[in-house]
């Protein structure tokens, strides 16, 4: 057994040791995060050196803390910070004053940080395999992040302000949140107010008609919105995840909307909910029964020769999938391809990784079994998960200790609107993809083909986000070694959704430069230019120029595909 297999082992082994119900845990954690600490923590105690010397370091921090303290305390505001005291501000949680004013609340807050540093030292005196070091980093985190004293009533200066000022009612607010939420929302705290939204009205709200449907999928038209059109049609494959309307958001923060407007007649797929009769789905049905059959429909519709497509995250995976389809086909109907926050090379897939190793996906398929499907409440936690200050810990302070509603927002209206995926593809898709990164090295099969990247020689446009934790840029970077047609790369900013959600705007910038491209995603960087604006502006120039010539607006639908139901249809209410 190597040393990652020893020290898996030794955690299952304290696991069980622990508690006889250790079983029952590890169904409760399929991401095995628990024993994945408890092995680093082995590995850390088998380096007894640096282990002593983090506790150390973590004694003489806390001896420092009473003196420093006293010293803040009588040298008033004016006192040079010390440079944990630094570090400390530099967290959004403790930027209330009194973490450096209040000698109380500047020895707890110094005491937590002191807490941090040790998990950090320990952990790294427990280094050793990538995927356990991963999932104890991510286990750490969100115990670190649960013990932070900001969310706790008696040590938020700000909550006990915001109490003392509103007369005990933040409290009785706070109170009532907290009793709905675990009432109503398993105990988590709420990340949005949904009320103010409503599908078809302000979010995905751009007029068009439901031209087709399958048992997969809907295929929505949208209606022009300018006197002349482009010739090649545009489709938008959006990721079965979550709903399509990511892509058409609200009026004025719509992608969609966007390509409409610049005389684009757009298509846009929106995928079935899927339930336990779809348990046995593969992505073989999603590629065929999903945008191979938009394309037919398209071209019945419009005329047209060639289809431009818009993929993003997974829905991007699946057009270099369908793509890559049609060239060992030898069908000619691809136009050019747009690639958001898209991985096709996972060999270096991020946090991610931590989630996708082989015990996780085995334990993960063995629920899917169970179920027939992926939950989608699973998948959201699991990317809370991922930034647990800000997508949990930061709605436990304002929803529950400041007695504060959560905002209307509607990325997090979006964002809650959960779906499930079937066993069967998202098992393949998990193995096939994460696992043994099949897709880049050119050796996955669909529909009894192998699909090599390499033959596809449509011109690309690949988006990358600078703060995306679910697509790293420079993952994404690596899809322009992969196709063989021009390639254009650039990096937004934004995340992994505010990245795609990018309208115009003073915030907005993207980063571009000229071809050929370096090997590595930093070389690419320190040659980019950096633009203001929106790489919607910069994209709209670069699919225009590819988009044929301008005419009449196509019918919305066609005989043999007339319209059947207003957008945005019937399935994004699943």
């Amino acid at each position: 057994m190597d040393d990652a297999g020893t020290a898996r082992a030794a955690g299952e082994e304290a696991m069980a040791a622990l508690a006889p119900e250790a079983g029952l845990f590890a169904r409760l954690d399929p991401v095995n995060l628990t024993s994945s600490l408890l092995a680093v923590g082995w590995r850390a105690a088998l380096n007894p050196v640096a282990t002593s010397n983090a506790f150390w370091q973590f004694g003489s921090a806390l001896a420092r803390i009473g003196p420093d303290a006293a010293g803040q305390w009588s040298a008033g505001e004016g006192r040079e910070r010390e440079p944990a005291g630094k570090t400390l501000a530099n967290d959004k949680r403790f930027a209330d004053p009194a973490w450096r004013e209040n000698p109380v609340f500047f020895a707890i807050g110094q005491a937590y940080l002191a807490a941090v540093q040790l998990a950090d030292s320990l952990l790294a005196a427990g280094r050793g395999d990538p995927v356990t070091d991963a999932k104890a980093r991510l286990a750490s985190d969100l115990l670190l992040a649960a013990l932070a004293p900001t969310n706790y009533l008696a040590t938020n200066p700000a909550a006990l302000k915001r109490a003392f000022d509103t007369g005990g009612a933040s409290l009785v607010a706070g109170t009532r949140n907290f009793l709905g939420d675990l009432r109503d929302n398993k105990g988590m705290p709420r990340q949005v107010d949904t009320r103010p939204f409503e599908i078809g009205r302000n979010l995905a709200a751009t007029p068009g008609k439901v031209i087709f449907r399958n048992d997969l999928m809907e295929l929505i038209q949208y209606a022009p919105q300018t006197p002349q059109v482009r010739s090649v049609p545009m489709l938008a494959s959006p990721p079965w995840i979550n709903k399509y309307y990511i892509m058409d958001l609200a009026p004025g923060r719509s992608f969609l909307e966007w390509a409409v407007q610049h005389e684009r007649t757009v298509f846009a797929i929106s995928y079935r909910n899927p339930d336990r009769s779809m348990s046995g789905v593969t992505l073989d049905d999603y590629l065929v029964d999903g945008p191979r059959t938009a394309l037919d429909v398209i071209t019945d519709v419009t005329g047209a020769a060639k289809v431009d497509i818009v993929g993003l995250c997974l829905g991007g995976a699946l057009t270099g999938m369908l793509a890559a389809y049609l060239a060992g086909a030898g069908d000619q109907r691809l136009g050019s391809v747009t690639l958001l926050n898209t991985l096709l090379d996972y060999s270096d897939p991020g946090v991610l990784g931590a989630f996708t190793d082989e015990l996780t996906v085995s334990r993960l398929e063995r629920q899917m079994q169970e179920h027939g499907v992926l939950e989608g409440s699973q998948m959201a936690a699991t990317f809370d998960a991922l930034r647990p200050n800000d997508l949990i810990f930061n709605y436990v302070v304002s929803n529950w200790l400041l007695g504060q509603d959560p905002p209307a927002f509607d990325i997090l209206a979006w964002n809650s609107d959960s779906t499930r995926m079937p066993a069967a593809m998202h098992a393949f898709y998990l193995r096939a993809l994460y696992l043994r990164n099949e897709l880049a090295r050119g050796v996955l099969e669909v529909k009894g083909q192998r699909l090599s990247l390499a033959d596809v020689k449509s011109d690309t446009y690949v988006v990358g986000a600078i703060n995306d934790h679910i697509v790293p840029w420079p993952a994404s970077y690596k899809t322009t070694r992969l196709l063989g047609g021009d390639v254009r790369y650039v990096l937004s900013s934004g995340g992994h959704i505010a990245g795609i959600v990018n309208p115009p705007g003073p915030k907005a910038w993207y980063e571009e430069a000229k071809p050929p491209y370096p090997a590595t995603a930093a070389q690419w960087r320190s040659a980019a230019a950096h633009h203001t604006g929106s790489w919607w502006e910069d994209w709209a120039r670069w699919a225009g120029r590819r988009a044929g010539r301008r005419t009449d607006p196509p019918p919305m639908g066609s005989e043999r595909y007339p319209a059947i139901a207003d957008a945005p249809g019937g399935y994004v209410h699943g």
